[in-house]
């Protein structure tokens, strides 16, 4: 099937998914909020398997990637590659200048991704993630979307 729009059905899966990939994980309700504020949530399936998810927030001519996550099981297979470069070029498409994200420090799959997508780190939001112990820093990345 491919990518499509997130649908409230898929609310279920896609924070089971969340749930399996990491510690801190957004809830049903994180995921039904979005759909309902109106960001843009997209689903990756193939053969009926949801494989990929991605919500972005729009503002003005920005995109905010709030969350990208491929299924543990199908990680390292360029999922997570591919529907960026969707979204990067979905966002060409429609006139948006600039897309920007945090990420973990120690989530070095993701930021490898980003890093070779032309992502570049522009700031620190000190204390922004829970962590086991504490806080974790996040690296605010930056993308012009035009590239």
């Amino acid at each position: 099937m491919g990518l499509r729009p997130m649908t409230m059905e898929d609310v279920p899966r896609v924070a089971l998914i969340d749930a399996e990939s990491y510690p801190f994980p957004w809830t049903a309700g994180n995921f039904a909020d979005a759909l309902s504020a109106g960001n843009r949530c997209c689903v990756y399936e193939e053969r009926g398997e949801l494989l990929a998810y991605a919500v972005l927030m729009m503002v003005v001519d920005e995109l905010h990637l709030l969350n990208l996550t491929v299924i543990p099981a199908q990680q390292h297979l360029g999922y997570g590659r591919a529907l960026l470069q969707r979204m990067l070029a979905c966002a060409r498409k429609e006139g948006f200048l600039t897309m920007w994200l945090e990420v973990r420090p120690s989530n070095m799959v993701a930021r490898s991704l980003y890093d070779s997508m032309g992502f570049s780190v522009v700031g620190v939001r000190k204390q922004y993630y829970p962590a086991c112990e504490g806080r974790e820093d996040a690296l605010l990345m930056y993308r012009d979307v035009a590239r």
